[in-house]
């Protein structure tokens, strides 16, 4: 075959994944937002603080205030998947992509997550946990305007690759991380915890236009953070809801713009202390 065959040949190709592509997208059902859940289950999670979380979601998903946000969307509805994640091999999808327009969606995403008990796994991979968000994005049947990664999680990554690498990796792909560090120091296993991991989330996970992180300091503040993270991700920076919310409580904490905060810490820890019992 000859060069200017060649040339032809693979010029056919790359329009017809082209068209491929556009045929994907104009069938795809537009949401206003692309939601994915990622809840951290690892074993430095206690079971009480795992049922905490899922009855957080739960409540944050069926509350007005995010019923408003939603419909006030140029849709009036996002399409939502929930994932539980630990170690690099540890995500299950606990609700598949669904959408929600009301009320009744909202409580038929309820049902799925109370179905079954959360499990916990060893191990604390925020990178691999990204990797999986980000490519469930392809498996969705949905077209947002915005796509999201809403991660929460109780120390850093301290398993598969480092974390800051593929939060950039990710963003480049046009999807906005936001964060909801559990500085609670519950569980099982303090020994691979960080006390600043606030600031951990903002320099080392978080990213993308308007990413923003709300810090959890008790396990009392866990279901309005999740509200409050909810309608911020479905309002944006410009809307009355995220001013009105900046004038009640503290505000939330952006992305930095240059990393200040050691982003290996969790594998550092982990290096020095796995000596210690295997707790995560």
């Amino acid at each position: 075959m000859s060069a200017g065959v060649k040339a032809v040949v693979a010029g056919g190709i790359a329009l017809a994944l082209l068209f491929a592509a556009a045929q994907r997208s104009a069938a795809a059902e537009q949401v206003d937002v692309e939601l994915v859940l990622a809840v951290d289950v690892s074993l430095s999670m206690s079971p009480d603080e795992l049922e905490i979380q899922r009855h957080g979601y739960a409540a944050a998903l069926t509350h007005d205030g995010v019923l408003e946000a939603i419909a006030e969307g140029a849709y009036g509805r996002i399409a939502v998947t929930y994932v539980e994640w630990a170690g690099s091999t540890s995500q299950t999808v606990i609700v598949p992509w669904t959408v929600i327009a009301n009320r009744t969606d909202a409580e038929r995403v309820v049902r799925q997550l109370s179905a079954k008990p959360p499990n916990s796994a060893r191990r604390t991979s925020i990178a691999s946990a990204l990797e999986f968000g980000s490519d469930l994005f392809a498996e969705s049947a949905y077209s947002g305007t915005k796509r999201v990664i809403d991660i929460s999680g109780d120390g850093p990554n301290n398993q598969g690759p480092p974390v800051e690498g593929i939060r950039d990796s990710v963003v480049a792909q046009g999807i906005v991380i936001n964060g909801l560090p559990l500085m609670t120091n519950g569980g099982f296993g303090s020994a691979y915890d960080v006390e600043e991991l606030d600031r951990y989330y903002a320099d080392c996970v978080i990213g993308g236009p308007g990413a923003f992180m709300i810090p959890v300091n008790d396990w009392s503040q866990f279901p309005e953070a999740i509200r409050r993270k909810l309608v911020l991700e479905l309002a944006g920076p410009g809307s009355r809801q995220w001013a009105a919310d900046e004038a009640v409580h503290p505000p939330v904490v952006l992305a930095q713009a240059s990393p200040k905060f050691d982003c290996m810490i969790g594998e550092k820890l982990w290096r020095d202390r796995s000596w210690l019992w295997d707790s995560r």
